[in-house]
């Protein structure tokens, strides 16, 4: 039991040590990674379309 509660002490003294992001750090992050997936999935829709009308011309 006192491994345990060792583990807690320390998980709480190196938490303490973490700097953590401020609420505009979060939120700017955030809008990159919206951004980018939107982003990705727009290219990834592209390249399917084009390739579904290269591969049905093709094969019909």
């Amino acid at each position: 039991m006192e491994k345990v509660l060792d583990f807690f002490r320390e998980s709480k003294a190196e938490l303490r040590k973490v700097t953590w992001p401020t609420k505009k750090q979060v939120w700017v992050s955030t809008g990159i990674v919206v951004v980018l997936t939107l982003a990705v999935g727009a290219y990834l829709f592209v390249v399917d379309l084009v390739l579904t009308t290269i591969f049905t011309a093709f094969l019909s």
